[in-house]
C-alpha cells in the first residue's frame, strides 16, 4: 500500500532527511586517502546521535553498522571495516539513513578519493545526472515508469548499465515502503504519481554488466564482472507544484 503523507508528515520527513544530508556533507569532506571505512561509520553515527536521531541501518535485518560504504566494484551494502583503508583513485559510495521524530531519512552519494580515472569520473557524473532526471519525473499525474525510464535511458545512452536486483522505495514511518522503484522500465507504465507520495529514488549504475553478486558476509553486493559501480540517492516528496528534494541541508 502506498501512503500519502500529510503536510505535517512531510515536514517531519524534511527534518529527518536534513540530518542525513548534513552527515553526508561531512562525510564527503572526510573521504580522503588513509581514512578507514570504519572511521566514516563512527563519524556518521556520532553526528546522527548528536542531533537526536537514531542511525536507521544499524540493526536493520541484523546489519551491524550505521553506514553502508561501498568501494569501487562494491555496488551497495558495503560493510565498514578497520582494515579497509581508502586510497587515491578509489570511488566510495556512502549510503546513510536516520530515524528521527517518527520518520526516516535516506540518501546516498558517491565520492572520489583524490584523482580518479576518467571512467570513474564519467560514471559518477552520469549516475548523478540520471538521479536528477528521475527526480524531474516525480510529478503529479506521471507514472512510476517515467521515473524508471529516465534513469535507464540516460545511463544506457552513456554506455553504462543499471542494476536490476536492487531498487528505490517509498519512505515515511518505515524505511522501506511501497512502491518499489526500479531503475529500468517503460514510460507511461506503473502507478499514477500523486501529491503526498515520498520516494527514495536511487540509481545504482555499473560501468560494465548490470549483474551483481553478494559476498560471503551476506551483505556486500559487488559487480559480477569486477567493473566500477556508483550510487546516488535522494528522498523526494511529490508536491502539487512539483518534486521537492528533502535530503538537502
Amino acid at each position: 500500500m502506498v501512503f500519502l503523507k500529510r503536510p505535517e508528515e512531510i515536514e517531519r520527513l524534511r527534518a529527518s532527511n536534513r540530518i542525513v544530508a548534513e552527515v553526508l556533507a561531512r562525510l564527503r569532506e572526510s573521504v580522503v586517502a588513509g581514512v578507514t571505512t570504519l572511521e566514516l561509520n563512527r563519524l556518521s553515527e556520532e553526528m546522527a546521535r548528536s542531533r537526536g536521531a537514531v542511525p536507521a541501518f544499524k540493526g536493520y535485518r541484523g546489519y551491524p553498522y550505521a553506514l553502508c560504504v561501498s568501494v569501487n566494484d562494491e555496488v551497495v551494502h558495503g560493510m565498514p571495516s578497520a582494515k579497509r583503508v581508502l586510497k587515491e583513485g578509489d570511488i566510495v559510495s556512502i549510503d546513510f539513513g536516520v530515524f528521527y521524530r517518527g520518520y526516516f531519512g535516506d540518501a546516498a552519494i558517491t565520492v572520489p578519493v583524490g584523482v580518479v580515472s576518467e571512467e570513474a569520473r564519467r560514471l559518477m557524473r552520469v549516475t548523478e545526472e540520471s538521479l536528477y532526471r528521475a527526480v524531474d519525473q516525480a510529478r503529479v499525474g506521471n507514472r512510476l515508469g517515467d521515473i524508471s525510464y529516465a534513469v535507464q535511458d540516460h545511463v544506457e545512452r552513456a554506455g553504462f548499465s543499471v542494476v536490476r536486483e536492487f531498487v528505490g522505495h517509498g519512505i515515511g514511518r518505515e524505511m522501506h515502503e511501497d512502491p518499489q522503484i526500479p531503475n529500468f522500465g517503460r514510460k507511461g507504465r506503473g502507478i499514477v504519481l500523486k501529491a503526498g507520495m515520498v520516494l527514495a529514488i536511487e540509481p545504482m549504475v555499473n560501468a560494465g554488466s548490470y549483474e551483481v553478486r553478494v559476498l560471503a558476509d551476506g551483505w556486500t553486493a559487488v559487480t559480477a564482472d569486477g567493473s566500477l559501480s556508483a550510487h546516488f540517492e535522494h528522498s523526494v516528496a511529490i508536491m502539487e507544484e512539483g518534486p521537492e528534494i528533502l535530503s538537502v541541508c
